[in-house]
């Protein structure tokens, strides 16, 4: 990010440059593509002598602020800005990796990469070991010669473990990996992964960064070269952020700050309530003194982030009949909204693990995952209390 403004100014202030019209805000670029001046000047842009908007599959005005935007926040070279968080997951690895490449993976990853990860990377002969959180001592023994990228979500989804990227990004550094982070939970207003030596950094820019359930988007941003042969890649197989979800995306992160701020501020009060209550195991928020990464989260994340987990008594059975006592609370799948939302992995979004296999992500049957948002936080804490009353 630049030396010379902070974080929240950056935010606000890095935009296209100005029309004849001289609007304040960016305008929408609702176009499919752009003209040319003359033959010279076509054949000069497709041959990216000149550096111009040709196709909005490529590039558009509107994504190119947004991904400057996150460049700068993130510390990165270069982005790439796409449809879904999923779309920047996929392209990312099929850009950078061939037929026998190996992939080394924390084992706690959003569900939808672990099936990117077992079921359709191996079609074309690319492979996973896991690691799990717990086990970050044993990464090394499972590199192999093949081994070209090592991979993790911190905070992680949905039991919020925390992994020390300091330690991965020396791993890295020490077997010539390439480091991709998922910061989707952080976001780049509390976690810059590019500081502790990784390559790429991607976001579901669906979640905090839109803040407001609102629209779909992914980014990618990191080392030059390495974003290159994802723009490559994606330029050809056409997962490109829609202009007017790249508008949205850029405006919400003008608010940021502001949002995280208070989303963290009413999540650490979520905690420290669950954590007192009789009907609740146990509570994990990376600024809880009594997360198991606590002192990781300290080192890494300016706080604790939105997202709250904790077991209520009973299992499975008790954390169905709380998601029926919800009254206020949003029962949905999605995170990161101005909403506060309640799911229960263990009989919804994780319902075909086996137990065994759950637990192997810290999906105890029980567990429950609240995405905490900006209503006044008496009112969510209310909420959760007569629930699990």
């Amino acid at each position: 990010m630049s030396k010379e403004k902070q974080f929240e100014t950056e935010a606000i202030r890095t935009q296209l440059e100005r029309s004849d019209f001289l609007e304040h805000t960016s305008p929408l670029y609702l176009t499919s593509s752009f003209v040319f001046k003359d033959a010279e000047d076509m054949r000069a842009s497709f041959a990216e002598e000149k550096e111009r908007n040709i196709y909005s599959r490529f590039t558009n005005p509107n994504t190119s602020e947004f991904v400057d935007k996150v460049c700068k926040m993130e510390g990165a070279e270069a982005g790439y800005a796409f449809a879904t968080g999923m779309s920047a997951v996929f392209s990312t690895f099929a850009a950078l990796l061939n037929s026998g490449d190996h992939i080394v993976s924390c084992r706690s990853v959003f569900g939808s990469t672990h099936t990117l990860f077992t079921k359709y990377l191996p079609k074309w002969n690319i492979t996973t070991s896991y690691f799990k959180v717990s086990e970050v001592d044993k990464i090394e023994s499972l590199i192999t010669s093949n081994t070209k990228i090592l991979y993790a979500e911190s905070p992680t989804n949905p039991a919020v473990d925390v992994i020390d990227l300091e330690l991965l990004g020396a791993i890295a550094k020490k077997h010539n990996l390439l480091l991709v982070i998922d910061n989707c939970f952080a976001t780049p207003y509390l976690q810059q992964p590019i500081k502790f030596g990784a390559h790429l950094v991607i976001h579901s820019a669906t979640k905090l960064i839109d803040g407001q359930g609102r629209v779909l988007g992914g980014v990618t941003v990191g080392n030059a070269d390495l974003i290159r042969e994802i723009y490559l890649f994606s330029r050809n197989t056409g997962p490109a952020l829609s202009p007017f979800n790249a508008w949205m995306l850029s405006k919400s992160l003008e608010t940021l700050a502001v949002r995280v701020d208070r989303h963290c501020q009413n999540a650490l009060k979520v905690a420290e309530f669950l954590e007192m209550h009789p009907e609740v195991n146990w509570v994990k928020y990376p600024f809880l003194k009594s997360h198991p990464q606590y002192e990781v989260a300290k080192k890494q994340m300016k706080a604790g982030g939105n997202i709250v987990a904790f077991e209520v008594k009973g299992g499975i059975d008790a954390g169905r009949k709380f998601l029926n006592a919800i009254k206020m609370c949003s029962l949905s799948a999605n995170l990161g909204d101005t909403r506060t939302i309640v799911t229960h992995p263990a009989s919804t979004t994780h319902s075909k693990l086996s137990e065994t296999d759950r637990l192997e992500v810290s999906i105890t049957d029980g567990l429950v995952r609240v995405s905490v948002g900006l209503e006044h936080v008496d009112d969510v804490i209310t909420d959760l209390k007569q629930a699990l009353n």
